[in-house]
């Protein structure tokens, strides 16, 4: 199976006082680094959808695909742009995940994979934006009345029906997101203790 791993970057991190939450420091490395490196491992092909100038990613070695212009100002309009071009360049599914993510697992494509549509859960939460989609719901999520009626990944989630895979407890939570300082502060402290 040929998939095509995306870093979904186009939040506004708000919580974050507008700092870009994928080149937050962690360990001596942005956030995202981390993420792509897991992502390689798992995926044939690596992007970063984002929107802005693409050169700040340049280090990274990554395409980047810009939102669409469907569902715009949601996390929707960067899957519908990664979905579509996983169709046009033949990948069989996309394996999506956020940029703030650092924990991700070394087994999740393995894991998501063997549903259709799946998305990761943990600790009694649903993670809607690490899933994995076959390139197959490009054209269903393209419909024009899916794009009158969708503005969140939950909706999306039922609609395209996606598995619920749970993920077992450990010492951190492998989708811990970096929302605030002071989970940015957590995830340096829990790093710290590692050494």
């Amino acid at each position: 199976m040929k998939i095509l791993g995306a870093i979904i970057a186009g939040g506004q991190s708000s919580r974050m006082g507008g700092a870009e939450k994928a080149f937050l420091d962690f360990g001596g490395q942005p956030l995202i680094a981390h993420i792509v490196k897991v992502l390689q491992e798992q995926t044939n092909h690596v992007v970063i959808n984002a929107n802005g100038d693409p050169a700040r990613f340049a280090d990274l070695g990554c395409d980047v695909v810009g939102d669409g212009p469907a569902f715009h100002g949601t996390p929707l309009a960067g899957l519908a742009a990664v979905l579509n071009l996983a169709a046009a360049q033949n990948f069989d599914a996309v394996v999506t995940t956020p940029s703030d993510t650092p924990f991700l697992p070394h087994d999740l494509v393995a894991r998501l994979s063997g549903y259709g549509a799946a998305i990761a859960h943990s600790a009694g939460q649903d993670h809607y934006l690490t899933g994995f989609w076959p390139s197959s719901l490009a054209s269903f999520l393209a419909d024009p009345k899916h794009e009158r009626g969708l503005r969140r990944m939950q909706d999306w989630v039922t609609l395209a029906g996606a598995h619920k895979v749970e993920w077992p407890g450990s010492s951190i939570d492998p989708f811990f997101n970096v929302n605030t300082p002071e989970n940015l502060a957590e995830i340096q402290a829990w790093l710290k203790d590692q050494r």
